[in-house]
C-alpha cells in the first residue's frame, strides 16, 4: 500500500474515532450536568413542600378556628378568624389562607377584604379538600390553577376536628403558595445556557416550566379519560392543554437508559435536548431537565482537532525517525565505502608520505647547506673587502715601518754620541707607531673573523667606530671627510657586534667609492631614536643611486667595475639586517645629490 493512501486512511479512521469519542464524552458531560441540576431542583421542591406541611398542621390547632367552625353564624368569631387568616398569610408568606366547613363552603379567608374573596365559595370538588377529610390526622397536598384568581399555586390542607374521645371533622383549613417563587429559583448555570426545566403531573401536563410558553403543555397527547379527570378537578381551570412537539430519538452511546434524546420542533426550529427525568414523591410528579446538546458538537470538534494533532505529531515523528534511519543507513554505507576507499589508497598514501618525508629531509639538508653557503659567502665578502683594502693597508703599514726604521738608525747615532735623551724620545715614538700598527691590525682581525655568538644588546657606537677605523686605513682617505656624529650616551640595540661592523664597513666602503670623483667628498654617519627603534643613517654627496633603488639589493647587481666588487655587499648586508630583526633601505637624498642608506635596529629583543 502506498504511503499517501495509508496516511489518508489513518486520518479518516482517527477522525471517525475522535468524533465518536467526543460524542460519548460530550453526552456524558451533558447527562452529568442534567442530573446535577435535576437533583438540585428536586431538593428545592421537596424542601418547599416539607416546609409548609407542619405549618398547616399547626394552624389547624388554633382554637378560634374551631370556634368559628362550630358557630359559623357568629360574626365576631368569623371576623376573628379572618384576621387570624390574614396574619397567617403574612407570617408564612402564603398568598391565600382560607377556612372551609365540612361541606366545602368557605366561611373565612385572608382575602376577605378583596373583591375576589374566597368567602362563600365551595371548594368541595378540589382533591385536597377530600383528602383532608379522608385522612383528618395528615396534611393534604395538591397543585392547581386557581379558579378565582387564575394563579398557579401549591395547596396545603388539614382537617380541623372536634376534641374528645371520638373526634369528628368540623372543616378544613387550606393554604395556597404561588409557584412563581419556585420558577424564579431555577437559575441556569453559565455552562448550561441552553438548559430548560419543566415539572409535570401524573397526566404529563407541565405546571412549572422555565419557559412560559411551555406551561400547561403535555409531554404526550392526552387521552379522553385524562381530559375528563382534569375537567372534574378543574386543576387547570379553562386552560387548553396541548402537547409539545417532541420526537424521541435513540439514546446516545455512553448514556444511561433513563436518559432521553429529544428533538423539539419549536415553530419550525429544531433543537435537540438530552432529557433527564426525576420522579418527585408528591402527587406522582416528574421533574424533567432538558439540556441542549450544542456543547456536544464543540466537544467533538475539540476531540477531532486533538486526534488530528496527535496523529500529525505521530506521523511527523514516524517520518523523522524513518528519515533518520534512512540517513543513518546511508551514512553507514558511505562509511563502509569510504573505509574501503581508504584501504585501497593506504598504500599510495604511505608511498606519498614517505616521498614527502624524503623531500622534507632533502629540503632541510638543502637549507642547512644554504645557510652554510651564506655564511661562507658572508665571510668571502669580508675577505673581498679586505682584499680591496689591501693596498691601503700596505700604505698604512709601510709608513710606520719606514718611520720606525728611521728612528732606529737615528737612535744608534745619537747613542754613539751619548745623547740619551734623544734616544729615549725616539724610542717613545717607535712605541707609539707600534701601538698604532697593532690597533690597525686588531681591527682587521676582528673584521675578518666569523661571528659565532647569538644576538644580544650591543652599543651601536662600537661597530661604527671600528668600521670608520678600518675605512680610514685605506689609501686616499686623506681627502675624504667622514662626519661621525657620535652620540654621547650609549645607543643600545638588539644585534651582533661583528655583523653590524661588517654592514657598516660595506656601507662606508660603498660611500667612499661613490665620492671618489667628487670635488669635496663628504660622508656623514648619524644615529637617531624613533619610538622603539634606533636609526643609523649613512649619507654621501656622490652621484646617487639608480632610479630603481630596490634593484641594488639583488645579488650580483653592481654599477662598479669588476675590480671594485661583485655586487654582493648590499645583498648580504640586507640579509644580515633581516636576520637581526632590523631592516636596510636605500634611496637618494632629498636635500642634495648623493645617496642615503638607513639601518633600523630594534632596541629590545
Amino acid at each position: 500500500m502506498k504511503h499517501p493512501l495509508w496516511i489518508a486512511l489513518s486520518f479518516t479512521l482517527v477522525a471517525i474515532t475522535a468524533w465518536q469519542a467526543g460524542a460519548v464524552l460530550g453526552y456524558r458531560q451533558v447527562e452529568r450536568q442534567g442530573r446535577d441540576e435535576s437533583f438540585r431542583y428536586s431538593q428545592l421542591i421537596s424542601n418547599e413542600v416539607k416546609r409548609y406541611n407542619p405549618i398547616v398542621t399547626l394552624s389547624a390547632q388554633h382554637p378560634v378556628l374551631h370556634q368559628a367552625l362550630q358557630h359559623p353564624q357568629d360574626p365576631k368569631l368569623v371576623a376573628a378568624a379572618n384576621d387570624i387568616m390574614r396574619a397567617m398569610a403574612t407570617i408564612v408568606a402564603s398568598s391565600d389562607v382560607y377556612l372551609m366547613d365540612s361541606h366545602g363552603h368557605t366561611i373565612a379567608a385572608s382575602n376577605y377584604q378583596q373583591p375576589a374573596s374566597f368567602i362563600g365559595q365551595n371548594f368541595s370538588y378540589r382533591p385536597y379538600f377530600r383528602r383532608a377529610l379522608e385522612k383528618p390526622g395528615s396534611p393534604a397536598f395538591y397543585f392547581a390553577l386557581g379558579t378565582t384568581s387564575e394563579v398557579r399555586g401549591l395547596y396545603f390542607a388539614h382537617a380541623i376536628q372536634t376534641t374528645g374521645a371520638n373526634p369528628q371533622p368540623l372543616g378544613v383549613i387550606a393554604m395556597k403558595v404561588q409557584v412563581t417563587e419556585l420558577e424564579q429559583q431555577w437559575q441556569r448555570p453559565d455552562a448550561l445556557d441552553d438548559a430548560e426545566m419543566l415539572v409535570t403531573d401524573a397526566q404529563g401536563v407541565s405546571f412549572l416550566a422555565s419557559r412560559p410558553d411551555w406551561l400547561f403543555r403535555a409531554i404526550a397527547p392526552l387521552d379522553i379519560a385524562q381530559r375528563d379527570q382534569l375537567a372534574r378537578e378543574q386543576r387547570y381551570a379553562n386552560q387548553r392543554i396541548t402537547a409539545l412537539d417532541f420526537t424521541v430519538k435513540a439514546s446516545p452511546v455512553g448514556t444511561s437508559n433513563a436518559t432521553e434524546r429529544l428533538l423539539l420542533n419549536d415553530q419550525g426550529v429544531h433543537r435537540e435536548f438530552l432529557g433527564i427525568t426525576t420522579p418527585l414523591p408528591n402527587e406522582q410528579w416528574s421533574l424533567r431537565v432538558l439540556i441542549g446538546t450544542r456543547s456536544v458538537f464543540w466537544v467533538q470538534v475539540r476531540f477531532l482537532l486533538v486526534g488530528i494533532l496527535l496523529l500529525s505529531g505521530a506521523l511527523l515523528a514516524w517520518l523523522y525517525l524513518r528519515e533518520r534511519y534512512r540517513r543513518e543507513a546511508e551514512l553507514a554505507e558511505r562509511s563502509i565505502q569510504l573505509e574501503r576507499r581508504v584501504n585501497e589508497r593506504t598504500a599510495d598514501l604511505k608511498a606519498s608520505n614517505q616521498k614527502l618525508i624524503d623531500e622534507v629531509r632533502e629540503r632541510e639538508r638543502a637549507e642547512k647547506e644554504l645557510k652554510a653557503i651564506q655564511q661562507e659567502l658572508v665571510q668571502a665578502a669580508k675577505l673581498a673587502v679586505l682584499g680591496q683594502m689591501s693596498a691601503g693597508l700596505n700604505h698604512e703599514m709601510n709608513q710606520p715601518l719606514t718611520a720606525i726604521q728611521a728612528y732606529a738608525r737615528n737612535s744608534r747615532r745619537f747613542l754613539e754620541r751619548g745623547d740619551q735623551q734623544t734616544v729615549d724620545s725616539n724610542l717613545g715614538e717607535i712605541i707609539s707607531l707600534c701601538d698604532k700598527m697593532a690597533e690597525l691590525t686588531r681591527q682587521f682581525k676582528v673584521f675578518a673573523r666569523k661571528s659565532e655568538g647569538l644576538p644580544s644588546q650591543v652599543d651601536l657606537r662600537q661597530p661604527v667606530d671600528a668600521a670608520i677605523k678600518i675605512i680610514n686605513a685605506q689609501d686616499g682617505m686623506e681627502r675624504i671627510a667622514i662626519d661621525w656624529q657620535r652620540p654621547p650616551e650609549p645607543a643600545m640595540v638588539h644585534g651582533d657586534l661583528i655583523r653590524i661592523e661588517q654592514v657598516m664597513v660595506n656601507l662606508l666602503s660603498n660611500a667612499v667609492q661613490a665620492v671618489e670623483a667628487v670635488a669635496e667628498p663628504r660622508i656623514s654617519v648619524q644615529i637617531e631614536a624613533r619610538g622603539q627603534q634606533l636609526l643609523c643613517r649613512v649619507q654621501d654627496n656622490g652621484p646617487g643611486l639608480p632610479a630603481n633603488t630596490e634593484q641594488i639589493f639583488e645579488p650580483f647587481f653592481t654599477t662598479k667595475s669588476m675590480k671594485q666588487g661583485l655586487g654582493l655587499g648590499l645583498s648580504i648586508s640586507r640579509q644580515i639586517m633581516d636576520a637581526l630583526g632590523g631592516s636596510l633601505v636605500g634611496h637618494n637624498r632629498a636635500d642634495q645629490h648623493g645617496a642615503e642608506f638607513v639601518l633600523s635596529f630594534q632596541t629590545r629583543a
